[in-house]
Formats: C-alpha cells, structure tokens, sequence
C-alpha cells in the first residue's frame, strides 16, 4: 500500500522538488524589462536634422525602438540599425506599428550615405547628457550599446543587450505586438 501512495505522490514530490531546489528560469523574454516609473519620458530638447524641434512624445501611439549613438556611427551603430530596419521588416503587416528611432548624442555632420541607407529612421539630435541620465544600462556598458523599446504610450519599457541577436529580439517584438493588439 506504501509502494501505491510513493507512485500516486511522485508527480507532486517531483514538481515541488523542481520547483524549489532546482528552480529553473521561467523567463521567456530576452531583452530585460525596465519599469517605467524609475524613468519616465523626459523632455531631451531633440530636433531634427533640419534643426526642427520635435520630442520622443510625437511618436506616442507606436512601438519605439530606440538606439543611441554619435553622428560618426561605428560599425556597432550601423549594425543597430540594419538590425533595427529588419526586424521592423519581419513583422510584416504589424511593421506600421514600430517606429525606428536614433538619438545623435552630438552635433557632428552626418554622412549622407548612412541617411540614405537608413531613410525611415527618424534621426534626433538630443542632449547627450539628459540621454545618459535617463536610459538606464547594464554594468560594464554604456547607453550606446543597447538597443530600446518605449511603448505605445510613451514608457520606456525594455532593453536589449549588447550585441544583442536579432533572432531573439524579433520573438520579443512578435510577443509585443501580438499582446498588445487591439481587437
């Protein structure tokens, strides 16, 4: 009878066993959540290119991803926004959702292949300090080295992290988007 109850209890003996020694991740987003209260949407004083002030709230109402780098644009700033402009891509009919954004954290010309090659990407200059005090990053990286997500009402919400994989990122946006879809 002992032997009887032992199997009958197994199923349960086990998923307590799991679940408080083994404790495996349940985690399945990979870019790192980022509670919005602790950084809220501040005015960075960013314009256009053509000079035009305009701020991160004029695109409320979509998806942001975000990206910050200077105008000289390394090889890791050009791969964020091939990245950025494929994985609005990949979401096919959902794309009109997504807004690219680069915030230039100075007042360097751009070169005028990298605007063309990227046009659809909206380019703002802002304040390079107000950026660094406002995006939060992990240890041992600095605020270049992420790619963002703001939400559709305007809270920063998500941070990828260094040379982040696209592939993962694009199941993050999926999940995203598919969540928040209206009807």
């Amino acid at each position: 009878m002992f032997a009887v109850i032992l199997i009958c209890a197994s199923p349960i003996i086990a998923s307590y066993f799991t679940y408080y020694v083994i404790k495996p991740e349940s985690r399945t987003n990979y870019g790192a959540f980022i509670d919005p209260r602790e950084h809220p949407l501040p005015q960075l004083g960013s314009s256009t290119l053509e000079g035009k002030p305009t701020e991160l709230d004029a695109y409320k109402g979509k998806w942001i991803m975000l990206q910050v780098a200077n105008a000289d644009c390394t090889e890791a700033c050009t791969k964020k926004l091939h990245d950025m402009r494929q994985l609005r891509l990949a979401q096919g009919k959902e794309m009109d959702r997504i807004e690219r954004v680069w915030l230039i954290a100075d007042n360097k010309p751009l070169d005028t292949m990298l605007i063309r090659e990227y046009d659809g990407t909206r380019m703002l200059r802002a304040n390079a300090e107000r950026i660094k005090a406002w995006l939060p990053v992990e240890d041992g990286t600095t605020v270049f080295d992420h790619i963002y997500m703001i939400d559709p009402l305007g809270n920063l919400m998500m941070r990828f992290p260094k040379d982040a994989d696209a592939n993962k990122i694009k199941k993050d946006l999926y999940k995203l988007l598919k969540a928040s879809a209206i009807g």
